[in-house]
């Protein structure tokens, strides 16, 4: 007999939380990456509110650089979300007033200061209790369907699933003929071919492709050798994505939010 699959709501989200964020320099200085805000909420909180849109639940996150801050957020999510009374004279204890709060399960765990990718995954295997779980970036967004995801990586059976996307390029495209410009594109345009977009299904056998080396990248010798057993899926996605690296992408994403239609924008309020 067929074992059932595990439920959404009981599949962990593994999101990697822990760089420094140096090319966004003008604000990790003050807060961990994945605490930059888009319109007033941390890019980590997009992120959540994408997976627990289709079901997802439960989250891990690996933490590292500044990871207080993290946990202070969580642990003051309902203070920093909702509105409330404080009566200065008395004890203090705020009364909300508007009780809305995620149904969220969120595990911090201290990953170290400055370890890689892979390692970060590997520290944080005993916490994932699952055949199958999810995995992502704490500073990559896109109006990626995690169902169709997940639906996608169970019907391939692979150990692990990639979704696919294809980056806009940051430079005017000319189409050339001899020494003249016959075409020239100012806006973005997609790149041919699939990079990857950060949004992972795996399943716990990969696990034993990674180990505690502080210096192992997830993205190297562990995806790359996932690929050369044939265990790598790649599920395509071609809508709205963009990895948050520089200034200019924070804005981009600010801009899309302000416009009051962001493209990744897939729960209701």
């Amino acid at each position: 007999m067929a074992s059932v699959p595990t439920p959404t709501e009981q599949i962990p989200v593994v999101i990697l939380c822990g760089g420094m964020g140096t090319r966004l320099r003008e604000e990790t200085e003050r807060v961990p990456k994945p605490l930059v805000e888009v319109g007033e909420r941390p890019i980590l909180w997009h992120i959540m509110k994408i997976y627990s849109h289709y079901g997802f639940r439960r989250f891990i996150l690996c933490l590292g650089y500044k990871s207080w801050l993290i946990k202070e957020f969580f642990l003051r999510y309902r203070e920093f979300v909702s509105n409330f009374t404080l009566e200065m004279d008395g004890d203090h204890r705020p009364v909300f007033h508007n009780q809305h709060t995620e149904d969220w399960s969120v595990t911090c765990a201290e990953t170290g200061l400055k370890t890689a990718t892979g390692a970060r995954l590997w520290r944080v295997r005993d916490l994932i209790d699952t055949d199958t779980f999810m995995f992502t970036y704490g500073d990559g967004i896109g109006r990626v369907n995690i169902a169709e995801l997940l639906d996608f990586h169970r019907e391939h059976g692979r150990l692990g699933t990639v979704t696919g996307v294809h980056p806009s390029s940051r430079y005017g495209e000319m189409r050339v003929e001899g020494d003249r410009a016959v075409a020239f594109a100012e806006k973005p345009t997609l790149v041919e071919g699939f990079v990857s977009g950060g949004f992972f299904a795996f399943q716990r056998g990969f696990l034993d492709y990674l180990n505690d080396d502080p210096n192992l990248f997830f993205e190297e010798a562990p995806l790359g050798n996932l690929a050369r057993d044939e265990q790598l899926a790649v599920y395509p996605h071609e809508d709205y994505w963009l990895g948050m690296d520089t200034y200019r992408d924070l804005t981009e994403l600010n801009e899309l939010w302000a416009s009051g239609n962001p493209p990744w924008k897939v729960w209701d309020d």
